[in-house]
């Protein structure tokens, strides 16, 4: 049994495979605040960095790439899902991903960052919400989202004034992990079933 004071294992998934994306500047800012916390540990899930074939066929490659990404959403008590968004939506290297697993989202925790132009992602996020409510998953309710993002951190990668981005990332992973840590003491009491 798990100790409600062991930290969640929380999975950050960075969601664009484009050529310059602006994902990982993204990724760094909130891997420096999960970092800063007693109650959350992380790994990353780079979509970038994954081969994963369209066809949903249990290829050798799909096998390979599959390999080293699936064990790391199934260990997760919860996800942090970076999204830019796309023609209103999110990327289909992120859709492709989520496709190829299943029960490694059941029962747990997501929260969303999006970033893009005027909208900030907003539209990708709200999509995202309802793939995961399909998969079993439960998106908390506050996220953060980066409106003209490349114009909100300097070249460096640190952001011009953090001080709204920051109480926002912090709201939002104090909901994961309550959620998180709800959600595996339920699972820990009665296996989760749909």
């Amino acid at each position: 049994m798990t100790s409600a004071m062991e930290p969640l294992n929380v999975t950050v998934v960075i969601g664009s495979n484009r050529h310059g994306r602006f994902g990982p500047v993204v990724a760094d800012w909130i891997l420096e605040h999960v970092g800063r916390r007693e109650d959350l540990t992380a790994e990353v899930v780079d979509v970038a960095g994954i081969e994963l074939p369209t066809s949903f066929a249990r290829t050798e490659e799909a096998t390979a790439a599959l390999a080293d990404v699936s064990p790391k959403l199934a260990r997760a008590d919860a996800f942090v899902v970076l999204t830019p968004e796309y023609n209103h939506s999110f990327p289909a290297g992120l859709k492709n991903l989520i496709d190829w697993h299943y029960a490694e989202w059941r029962a747990k925790p997501v929260a969303l960052i999006s970033y893009g132009g005027l909208a900030g992602g907003l539209r990708a996020a709200e999509h995202l919400r309802q793939v995961f409510a399909e998969l079993h998953a439960v998106t908390v309710r506050d996220t953060v989202s980066f409106h003209n993002a490349g114009a909100s951190f300097d070249d460096s990668g640190r952001l011009k004034d953090p001080t709204a981005p920051d109480a926002a990332a912090k709201t939002m992973l104090d909901q994961l992990v309550w959620w998180g840590t709800a959600l595996r003491e339920a699972k820990e009491r009665r296996p989760y079933g749909s």
